[in-house]
């Protein structure tokens, strides 16, 4: 079962050595004296977490072609776990606290992802939208659960156990870009496995994957789960490193910032969406610094992007190469 080409799920090996470059020069930044090293150093994290947010989302997005509006809640969910389990006069061991985080955003997306993936299209998009405002308003509206202020993370999680010291940015750092590699190896290996295949037949074709006797139930039930523990991981990160968390990271615009990565990585390879995740969180930081209005500006440049390349820009570095590529060999 053959999805459809332009989702570029056998990246060409120029692509592949690009990203390959990409993550060496990530694991030698913190090694190269820049002035600002530590704002440089937390926004490429940052990056990283949002890489992985992003990832999870084009499981479902890009792969099984169910377009969700609420994956934020997932991520705060995590975000909320570790702020809950973490004392506040001491830290609380990365082995269990990570396991914890990310089974309690599974879980949520098992029990929502029951009603949801019984729905199809526009009505798929919109039940998952009204979950995820339903756990964000539990949140804003209750105290005990930090009310609208949110609750702050005294301490990182605590990683002697493994000989790493969270508190220092750079082993935080490294730990990201780790664990980025490893979702995506992981991604990746789903994505060719017969699982995988299902759901990219459910992308193209569910009726006939039905006809053949799959039960395309179980197996987006399991893909909105399994996306939904990849965005708790990132949540984990996201409150690990910034120290707080509040209902905002279960809101709307959160679901709407990675579908708007994803969708200018390029969906269906996760590749893009590491692209998409980077870019989109750099062009934003460009703008900011050029005007107040810089949403305007990102509208902008997103529907380029989706005019210009309508399969992201992964898939126009890959047309740019073939182009320059053909131009050489004349």
């Amino acid at each position: 079962m053959s999805a459809p080409k332009a989702q570029l799920e056998k990246l060409p090996r120029s692509v592949q050595v690009l990203l390959a470059f990409g993550a060496i020069a990530l694991a030698a930044f913190p090694l190269v004296p820049v002035e600002g090293s530590d704002f440089y150093l937390q926004m490429l994290t940052q990056m990283m977490i949002l890489a992985i947010f992003a990832m999870s989302l084009d499981l479902l997005q890009g792969v099984t072609g169910l377009v969700s509006l609420g994956h934020a809640a997932y991520f705060g969910i995590a975000g909320y776990a570790l702020a809950f389990i973490t004392p506040q006069d001491a830290p609380i061991a990365l082995w269990w606290s990570l396991p914890l985080a990310v089974v309690a955003a599974g879980l949520a997306a098992l029990v929502i992802g029951f009603f949801v993936v019984r729905t199809h299209g526009i009505y798929f998009i919109m039940v998952t939208m009204a979950f995820a405002q339903m756990v964000y308003f539990l949140f804003f509206d209750n105290k005990a659960l930090g009310g609208s202020d949110g609750i702050y993370v005294y301490f990182r999680p605590d990683a002697s156990a493994l000989g790493l010291d969270l508190e220092s940015k750079t082993t935080f750092f490294y730990l990201t870009l780790v664990l980025l590699i490893v979702v995506y190896a992981f991604l990746r290996r789903v994505l060719f496995s017969p699982f995988g295949r299902v759901l990219a037949g459910i992308r193209v074709n569910e009726h006939r994957l039905r006809a053949v006797g799959y039960g395309t139930f179980g197996y987006k039930l399991a893909a909105f789960t399994l996306a939904g523990a990849l965005a708790g991981l990132a949540g984990f990160l996201w409150a690990a490193q910034t120290g707080f968390v509040n209902p905002e990271l279960m809101g709307f615009h959160m679901s709407a910032h990675a579908i708007m990565m994803v969708i200018l990585g390029g969906m269906g390879n996760f590749a893009g969406a590491i692209v998409g995740a980077f870019a989109f969180e750099y062009v934003m930081h460009v703008f900011k610094d050029l005007t107040k209005h810089w949403q305007l500006l990102m509208g902008g440049f997103i529907l380029l992007v989706v005019i210009v390349a309508p399969r992201g820009l992964l898939g126009l570095g890959d047309t740019l190469l073939r182009r320059s590529r053909k131009e050489a060999s004349e």
